[in-house]
């Protein structure tokens, strides 16, 4: 039988496994409903199964029956504190959601592990399919490192592929890669500023952190796009902005967060001191003072040069799913999105 006919054969399955995950879904690194349901998932199959000591993750070794090289595929499995309104009959309802596509790459991951499992004997290598808690923000991938993830196998992986779901931007059943950088490095940008609070009606006896906030936030903006070549681009984002408690007082303090995504290791060097040093030139001109500060969190994950196994493959994409592939040739872009240590 051919491998796609035996996925297709899974499909009711996985289907049924995704709504499952996608109605309980956890974050962080404790996540023992998800962590549950795919150790139930992975039972019977010829794995070799651990999960972690630290956090909910699972560790499965698949045995080829053909010499050849160890690979790592991973799935990440955490959820996002958000309240799902979708009114889908499968919606989750405990305030978190499934909003960036972890319970399918769960389900992908197993999906891969069934299926490989069958072909077991014909596979050349070992597979190491690596379940991880806590992408979103909680260094889940450097905790399954820590606990000795790569050693998993005996041997370490040549080669670390994952497949990241999208929900706009590319027609679907479309696969897309590139060679070199594909993701984000992931970083935030912290901003307290600290002026005197007073009166809304009398704001020359105040000094208003509220407008020097907005100022640093527009002039960020500014900032980045007369600083940085278009081709080695950089993204600020400011996601939180908070001040004040009444309409008509002027606060104390004004705070705000952005993430900041870039490509390259000289973008990022600049990117670091420059913000920092632009929050401090604008609370100098507003009369304020500011604690800026710059947190770098994950680095963009470049392939390694040393190994022997393909960035893509145009016709395993084809042969193995039947969807379309769209490779560099046909001016894939980076992705601004980034993955905690992967």
């Amino acid at each position: 039988m051919h491998l796609r006919d035996d996925a297709r054969a899974l499909s009711d399955d996985l289907v049924r496994m995704r709504r499952t995950l996608h109605r309980i879904p956890e974050t962080g690194l404790d996540l023992p409903r998800t962590q549950e349901a795919v150790l139930a998932e992975l039972d019977g199959l010829p794995l070799e199964i651990s999960t972690g000591a630290g956090l909910s993750s699972v560790t499965a070794v698949l045995r080829g029956g053909r010499p050849g090289p160890a690979v790592l595929l991973r799935g990440d499995m955490d959820a996002l504190p958000v309240a799902e309104r979708t009114g889908l009959d499968f919606a989750a309802d405990n305030g978190r959601m499934h909003a960036c596509g972890h319970d399918l790459h769960t389900t992908m991951l197993t999906g891969a592990a069934k299926l490989l499992s069958a072909h077991r004997e014909r596979l050349a290598g070992d597979v190491l399919f690596m379940f991880q808690p806590g992408e979103e923000g909680y260094d889940g991938a450097g905790q399954m490192l820590a606990e000795g993830l790569l050693d998993a196998a005996g041997r370490r992986p040549e080669a670390a592929y994952a497949i990241h779901v999208l929900s706009a931007g590319l027609p679907g059943g479309v696969f897309r890669t590139r060679g070199g950088t594909a993701m984000a490095a992931s970083n935030v940008l912290r901003v307290t500023v600290r002026g005197e609070g007073g009166h809304g009606s009398m704001p020359h006896r105040a000094k208003d952190p509220v407008q020097a906030a907005c100022a640093m936030v527009t002039a960020l903006q500014a900032w980045i796009t007369r600083t940085f070549d278009v081709f080695d681009p950089v993204i600020l984002t400011v996601g939180t902005f908070h001040a004040g408690t009444q309409q008509n007082v002027i606060p104390d303090t004004a705070v705000f967060e952005a993430t900041v995504r870039s490509f390259s290791d000289a973008a990022q060097a600049r990117v670091k001191d420059g913000t920092v040093e632009v929050c401090r030139g604008i609370a100098a001109a507003y009369g304020v003072g500011v604690d800026a500060e710059f947190v770098e969190h994950w680095p963009a994950p470049q392939p390694s040069s040393r190994t022997r196994l393909p960035v893509t493959s145009p016709r395993a994409c084809r042969c193995a799913s039947g969807m379309e592939y769209m490779p560099h040739s046909r001016g894939v872009a980076p992705i601004c999105g980034s993955c905690s240590r992967w």
